[in-house]
């Protein structure tokens, strides 16, 4: 059961890059669902998202097979889906798409043929959808269906997302709720008495910090794959304490 963490709004000083957007072009894949009707069974994941209620990311997400996910690196991207009816319309409900966001990993499984059940298995571009997006799309008796896909801009609620565990001198900062392109490129932190460190990606949304930054305010710098860029000017209050979470009033739109 995840612990409620306080949240505290702060004000943040953008600097916005001038980039391209993405770029969206229609891919051929195939779509499975998992979870019941309520979406019981999707929380938590690989990227490291929580409860995605809580963590604004609802029924609306997806499950990426090893060819898309990226070791993580497509954590909170989004794709809009539709059935494939030209391939195989037999469960398909034509005429509609949904959007979903990236929040897990559908792990390979080489027992099972690529065809036969090893829906994620490479290089497949394979999603196992959250039931109440895959059924959108799709005929629940189906269990599988062929879509097309595309990446578009994520339109989110609120602003970006910090949440800070681990230990001084090993921060780790769940970077969440991301808009735009989704996806977090690089990111730095810099405390009221430190300079700017350069975070790595842990695992999934997760970025981390060998820095000693516990007892100042801090300022984050993320960089989405699409190319934007935004400090949180102190963002974090000097007196965060691990398993809080922090949201910006800022967002990313591009």
């Amino acid at each position: 059961m995840e612990t409620p963490r306080p949240l505290a709004v702060f004000l943040a000083v953008a600097t916005l890059l001038a980039a391209p957007a993405v770029v969206a072009a229609w891919s051929k894949g195939t779509a499975t669902f998992y979870g019941g009707s309520d979406a019981s069974g999707t929380m938590g994941g690989a990227c490291g998202y929580g409860n995605l209620y809580s963590t604004g990311y609802g029924t609306a997400t997806t499950a990426l097979s090893q060819a898309l996910f990226s070791g993580g690196a497509s954590c909170g991207q989004c794709f809009q889906i539709t059935c494939d009816s030209q391939t195989d319309g037999r469960w398909c409900r034509a005429g509609v798409s949904v959007t979903v966001t990236a929040t897990n990993l559908c792990p390979p499984n080489y027992a099972v043929p690529s065809d036969n059940g090893g829906w994620c298995n490479p290089p497949r571009a394979h999603f196992d959808m959250a039931q109440p997006a895959w059924v959108q799309i799709g005929v629940y008796q189906g269990g599988i269906i062929p879509v097309l896909y595309q990446r578009v801009r994520c339109v989110k609620q609120g602003g970006v997302r910090f949440t800070i565990t681990g230990f001084n001198h090993y921060e780790l900062v769940l970077i969440s709720n991301v808009g735009g392109s989704g996806s977090v490129a690089s990111a730095w932190v810099q405390g009221t008495s430190t300079n700017r460190v350069p975070m790595s990606r842990n695992w999934g949304a997760n970025w981390q910090s060998l820095a000693g930054i516990a007892g100042q305010a801090l300022t984050f710098g993320v960089t989405t794959t699409g190319g934007q860029t935004i400090v949180f000017q102190n963002v974090v209050p000097v007196n965060w304490a691990f398993g809080m979470s922090f949201i910006s009033n800022l967002q990313f739109s591009y």
